[in-house]
């Protein structure tokens, strides 16, 4: 990779965006080549214009900022995504992460931290800011799950939160149901992805139904 980082920056809030590039293309060593407000431009514009680092938000109007990076990591795999986001939830953190994301900032971060982390991830680097890199860290630092015939891997609540994901309930029927706030449902389920390596809740339903989970 040469010293000159070529950005592509992803974000459907025309401020925001121009306040990235700005702060980019000022920057000795890197070039804003491009700009897209969609998923779908996103995966194009990358495909044309190879960019070193692709600043990506999380929420686009239309394929969301996860699915955007799956495509460009596929079709372009010599580019680092750098998800730059106001989302900070557990799930949003391993689903970029599980669709092939570097990094992933929030969008209060400062100028400087912004630079550094599209620098580290053109290196090649994993990079996240303080609070998500807690979030990381708190989930690789549980505690051994108990044993159990049907996915060992998960806690007992985590079992009952795939069963009910499984039987088609929404993330507000399940916490209704387990008695839960909306946020610990969420972190739950974020964890099952990352325990059963699904890269969504599709993906976790058919697992989850293949070993007898959901069926009523």
């Amino acid at each position: 990779m040469s010293e000159h980082l070529r950005v592509l920056v992803v974000d459907d809030h025309p401020l925001f965006r121009f306040g990235v590039c700005t702060l980019l293309d000022v920057e000795p060593g890197i070039e804003v080549v491009g700009e897209a407000a969609s998923g779908a431009n996103a995966i194009s514009a990358a495909a044309a214009l190879r960019p070193d680092v692709v600043v990506m938000d999380l929420h686009l109007p239309d394929l969301s900022g996860i699915q955007a990076t799956r495509h460009i990591v596929a079709e372009c795999p010599g580019a680092g995504v750098l998800m730059l986001t106001m989302a900070d939830e557990s799930e949003s953190v391993f689903a970029a992460m599980r669709a092939g994301a570097r990094g992933y900032l929030l969008k209060d971060a400062e100028p400087d931290e912004i630079i550094r982390a599209v620098r580290a991830v053109a290196r090649g680097e994993a990079i996240f800011g303080p609070d998500v890199a807690n979030r990381v860290l708190g989930f690789f630092n549980q505690p051994p799950p108990v044993n159990d015939p049907v996915f060992p891997e998960l806690t007992g609540r985590e079992r009952e939160v795939l069963a009910l994901i499984a039987a088609g309930h929404s993330n507000g029927v399940i916490a209704n149901t387990l008695c839960l706030s909306p946020k610990t449902v969420r972190n739950h389920i974020s964890n099952v992805f990352a325990k059963l390596h699904v890269a969504d809740r599709a993906e976790a339903i058919v697992r989850a139904r293949e070993a007898g989970l959901g069926r009523g």
